[in-house]
């Protein structure tokens, strides 16, 4: 993860949230009030964007302490430790809200992926993401498609070619369109060629497509046009799968199958952040909880 664009993200998002002060914590909390907080799981998941929780503490006050006890890709059960921070009270309540709400997403998209992952079941086929991610999150989202075991599609319009069928009916034909695209773009662009039949297949083996994508094609139509393609040209799968009918396409010899659910249908992992405060005795005490279904926050 790019940690340039990371800190550009979350400074954004803490503005948003922030505005011009905390007034909750600045009225009650004072600069000197200790504490101490622990991101705990909810419920079962894969966890995603631990390194957020450093980058984003430390945009909002570098006096505040982080240490990970979980890495990114690991199981969560209910009832584990992800993190523990410590610093200023009022830091520590100011920043958890926009990191709960990224942990809880990214994981959600990691366990998903992890969940598509055991269901196709296949040493062959990957599992990748699309580019139906949430504007402004597409970074964090296809970084936690590969927390939870898949691979990513291209990032956006500028560094892979895709022909779909409204390109090629400008162009005129496939042929036409690669041609038109090899004259434009470098020799480090890779160019994929969506086909719906057989003749577009062949065209597109034909115009020297780098990928070819089956769209909307049943595994039992793939299984039977494969072997027409050259090994060289890498083969997708898209549109219409769903989780449920993943596992027909385990054996239809397709190199990847694209989802965008993984991004843009994936719930929340349920964690949450409660911070301790030492009390007379020593005795740690819970003040504060702030989860998923904390929504009053």
């Amino acid at each position: 993860m790019n940690t340039l664009k990371l800190q550009k993200l979350l400074q954004s998002f803490f503005i948003e949230d922030i505005g011009d002060g905390d007034i909750t914590c600045e009225a009650i909390f004072s600069p000197s009030d200790q504490g101490e907080a622990v991101f705990t799981a909810k419920q079962s998941g894969i966890i995603a964007g631990v390194e957020l929780i450093k980058e984003g503490f430390h945009l909002i006050d570098p006096n505040v302490k982080v240490n990970l006890e979980k890495k990114d890709g690991d199981v969560l059960n209910p009832g584990d430790k992800i993190a523990t921070v410590s610093g200023p009270v009022q830091s520590i309540l100011t920043g958890e809200r926009v990191i709960l709400n990224l942990l809880q997403r990214m994981s959600g998209i990691a366990t998903m992926t992890d969940k598509a992952v055991a269901l196709l079941g296949s040493s062959h086929t990957r599992i990748c993401d699309t580019r139906k991610t949430t504007p402004g999150m597409r970074m964090l989202e296809k970084y936690a498609v590969r927390a939870g075991g898949g691979y990513n599609h291209r990032f956006g319009l500028y560094d892979g070619v895709m022909l779909k069928d409204n390109h090629i009916a400008h162009a005129g034909s496939i042929l036409d369109a690669v041609v038109k695209v090899r004259e434009q773009v470098g020799h480090m662009v890779k160019v994929e060629v969506e086909i719906e039949n057989k003749s577009q297949l062949l065209e597109a083996i034909e115009a020297g497509a780098d990928v070819i994508m089956f769209d909307n094609c049943s595994p039992e139509v793939i299984k039977d046009w494969i072997p027409l393609v050259p090994a060289h040209i890498v083969t997708e799968a898209s549109g219409g799968i769903t989780l449920g009918t993943l596992h027909s396409f385990r054996d239809s010899g397709v190199d990847y199958i694209s989802l965008g659910a993984l991004t843009h249908s994936a719930g929340a992992i349920d964690i949450s952040l409660d911070l301790l405060t030492e009390r007379g005795t020593g005795n740690h005490e819970f003040i504060t909880n702030a989860s998923a279904a904390n929504t009053a926050r």
